[in-house]
């Protein structure tokens, strides 16, 4: 066998030699490196120093998030604490088609407009070719609903659909519907006060919102960086009026039904604490829904019981009355003789029953309504004094009350006054001067508490929780002497026990009161026929707190009067409001039936 060979096989080592690199080489990267460091530091340094503050700027305005104020207003709420008006949160949904997208979906796919409506129209009550329609023609700004509500804006969010947009805003809901549109009054389209104490209270309903800047994370997670103490929590401030909603609705109840049925104009119903002139009810007929403002008329936007004259006729009677005893002329026991008739500057002036009463007293005056009888009483006072009586009692001024848009009433001038004496003649029944419901209320307060004028208001104040800021006490004028309003008290009685507010008589209860059936005058002249009925009552008499008043407005009918029109108002009114004060029995009545049992 040949022999092996040991050199075969054996892998042979590659040797490179080693050469140096040229200088020129060196220097030329070297040159490179030290080229890109001085770039690389320049570029820090010019991004450090000199563009710093307007990166910051514009790195701040990505990360901060600056909240906008709504414009939200403070809740309105009852002497209870019952709602009457609140903002609620309600949404706006605009669309823009050409960044519709699904979650999911592939950069670059568009979602056609009825794949989108198909899925809105499950929570929006709008078909889907309505929204299809809508959404068509369009690339972008396209609002397709207003007014969602917040469970359903929530919902369309949670469909995470690429191209819709939720505008929050807050929409004024009046969650009593009409019952308190007289006094509330409402907000327009643009959120601005129209009407009622929305109007005249705007300042103390506008929330006190500011905008503030918010720091958000990479997620959108806020950053409790720079925030003050505080800025999370809500306005909690509220409007508390003096108005019962429960003795609201039994009123607005009562006197829409019996407009209604005597086919009358309008009706007004205020129910007022004597001695501190907060209102517990206050509500007229015809009225309109503060949440639909625009499918009623104007002209039912304004409350007619503090912006509407009238003459209170008869119900102004124990007023004169009081004048007289204050004043002397007249003392309690003594007798009027009521002829029938009596002529004043050649005016022939009659009973409303035509009827000739005698000699009467003052009680038996008010029960028969004597018109001839009160012209020989203020015959007794001088009619300068008479006349400076009306006006201190503020008939021609506006009351001093909180309530929207009160006006003063109507009084002739002092010489005229003075000179003719038929002004004072007719002004003895309540005819020759006007006023509103309202005045008339806080006149007969006077009658019941003693003789002080006290300011009618419906607010009692700003709440938080249980703290109440009052409002700012109105004056309070003392012009009678107690004595003499009780005498007038003890005469509205009678009234009640044997006149024509029967109707309103209640076992166990002293209710005082004074019917009216005055002529309704235009533009200085008496309309044929039309007549203003009304009823006023205080009670309980042995301690007054409230007066009633019930106005109605051009009743038809031969028999319409204060005690047949009126009257039965007031017996419900007054039977809700002794249950709902729970305001016990009278303690004479009370210990007259257990002296008889």
């Amino acid at each position: 066998m040949p022999r092996s060979n040991n050199n075969f096989g054996r892998v042979r080592k590659r040797q490179m030699s080693i050469e140096s690199v040229p200088a020129d080489r060196m220097r030329l990267v070297f040159s490179i490196l030290l080229a890109g460091l001085t770039g690389l530091v320049c570029r820090m340094a010019w991004l450090q120093v000199l563009q710093a503050p307007e990166l910051e700027a514009r790195a701040r305005a990505v990360q901060t998030h600056q909240t906008k104020p709504l414009g939200s207003r403070r809740s309105i709420v009852d002497r209870m604490g019952r709602l009457v008006a609140i903002d609620e949160e309600y949404f706006r949904i605009w669309a823009h088609p050409r960044y519709f997208q699904f979650p999911g979906d592939v950069n670059g796919k568009l979602r056609t407009p009825e794949e989108v409506a198909l899925k809105l129209s499950e929570f929006l009550d709008i078909p889907s070719g309505e929204l299809v329609r809508r959404l068509v023609g369009r690339g972008s700004g396209i609002k397709l609903a207003e007014g969602v509500q917040p469970e359903i804006a929530a919902r369309i969010r949670n469909l995470r659909i690429s191209g819709l947009d939720l505008e929050a805003y807050p929409q004024r809901v009046y969650p009593q519907g009409d019952l308190f549109a007289n006094v509330v009054g409402f907000l327009n389209h643009d959120r601005i006060p129209q009407a009622g104490l929305e109007q005249s209270r705007n300042r103390e309903l506008l929330r006190n919102e500011k905008s503030h800047a918010l720091r958000r994370g990479a997620d959108g997670t806020p950053l409790p960086d720079d925030l003050a103490p505080g800025i999370f929590f809500g306005d909690d401030i509220r409007l508390q009026l003096t108005l019962d909603a429960r003795l609201q609705e039994l009123a607005a109840k009562a006197i829409d039904a019996q407009v209604r049925k005597w086919n009358a104009k309008k009706g007004v119903v205020i129910v007022m604490d004597v001695n501190n002139g907060e209102l517990l009810a206050m509500t007229s007929t015809p009225t309109y829904d503060p949440n639909n403002y625009w499918q009623y008329s104007p002209a039912l936007f304004k409350e007619w019981s503090v912006q509407d004259l009238f003459e209170p006729g008869s119900t102004f009677k124990p007023i004169n009355l009081a004048i007289a005893l204050q004043e002397g002329v007249i003392i309690s026991g003594e007798k009027i003789n009521d002829t029938g008739i009596v002529q004043v500057g050649g005016w022939p002036i009659t009973n409303h029953d035509q009827k000739t009463h005698g000699w009467i007293n003052f009680p038996t005056l008010l029960q028969v309504s004597s018109n001839v009888g009160m012209v020989k009483t203020m015959r007794k006072l001088k009619p300068s004094i008479y006349w400076d009586w009306l006006h201190r009692l503020g008939v021609d001024t506006r009351p001093d009350t909180d309530l929207p848009g009160a006006v003063a009433g109507q009084l002739k001038a002092k010489d005229k006054f003075v000179r003719q004496p038929i002004e004072p003649a007719t002004a003895s029944f309540g005819q020759g001067f006007s006023l509103t419901p309202l005045k008339l209320v806080q006149l007969h307060a006077l009658i019941a508490n003693g003789g002080n004028l006290v300011s009618p208001h419906i607010t009692r104040g700003l709440r938080v929780g249980e703290a109440l800021t009052s409002s700012a006490d109105g004056k309070v004028d003392k012009l009678m002497r107690s004595e003499v309003t009780k005498n007038v008290l003890d005469w509205m009685e009678s009234v009640v026990e044997k006149g024509s507010g029967k109707g309103v008589k209640t076992p166990g209860y002293r209710i005082g009161g004074k019917t009216g059936t005055a002529q309704k005058a235009a533009h200085g002249t008496y309309l044929p026929g039309a007549k203003i009925c009304s009823f006023v009552a205080n009670l309980p008499l042995d301690n007054p707190r409230y007066v009633v008043l019930v106005v109605v407005d051009e009743p038809q009918g031969p028999n319409a009067f204060g005690s047949t029109v009126a009257v039965p108002v007031a017996k419900k009114i007054i039977d809700g409001l002794l249950v709902l004060e729970k305001i016990p029995p009278s303690r004479s009545q009370g210990q007259a039936q257990r002296s008889q049992g």
